[in-house]
């Protein structure tokens, strides 16, 4: 089990992407759409850093792409996060914000979950972590790191935010998923919980991306 990324690179690859997301979309009307669930919080602190270097709010929503998921007939019923928009899509760039980007398979979910909602003048990708290994033609306007990884590894990505600290973790088939604190853990009976960087698969790990 590897920290490739503690919290000051995140902090900095974070402030760089804004960068990267401001020079592309600049005088465009463009919104920040966080992927459920670590893409909300990224999508959050995006915001922030273009309202800093801006002087303007930005507008930014989650999408909760669970039944929009290709695997959604063969997995069953799974709990159902919030979709929120800030407003109509409609001739907007929307650009969808994740943690980890790997199959594709999230981001054609998430694309689908958009144009049901309206039809945006262009949809973009920012994703803090690139691990390759795709299945959808789908590629990142923005990426973050690029982080080369065999098909068996797990990438968790914690966020201060869900998970009590900024780090990405890479670990070998068969490790246990990285034990985090919690915001809040440590008034709970049993301390803190194990969270993985996963919005795909059951039990953590990003298997669907």
């Amino acid at each position: 089990m590897k920290v490739v990324l503690p919290a000051e690179d995140v902090s900095r690859i974070l402030r760089r992407m804004a960068h990267e997301l401001l020079e592309a979309n600049r005088g465009s009307d463009f919104i920040l759409l966080g992927i459920r669930t670590r893409g909300v919080p990224l999508a959050e602190r995006l915001a922030a850093i273009l309202g800093e270097i801006e002087g303007t709010e930005v507008a930014r929503g989650s999408l909760d792409v669970t039944l929009y998921r290709d695997d959604y007939a063969r997995t069953g019923p799974r709990p159902l996060g919030r979709t929120e928009l800030p407003g109509p899509v409609d001739g907007r760039t929307v650009v969808l914000v994740d943690d980890v980007l790997y199959t594709g398979r999230t981001i054609r979910a998430a694309m689908d979950s958009v144009m049901d909602a309206g039809r945006p003048s262009a949809i973009q990708l920012a994703v803090l972590v690139d691990r390759g290994h795709r299945e959808l033609p789908i590629r990142a306007d923005v990426v973050g790191k690029n982080l080369p990884t065999a098909s068996d590894e797990q990438v968790w990505v914690h966020l201060a935010e869900l998970d009590g600290v900024d780090e990405v973790v890479v670990s070998a088939a068969g490790e246990p998923q990285p034990e985090t604190p919690e915001p809040g853990a440590n008034d709970a009976p049993g301390g803190g919980r194990t969270r993985g960087g996963d919005n795909d698969a059951p039990g953590g790990g990003k298997a669907r991306a």
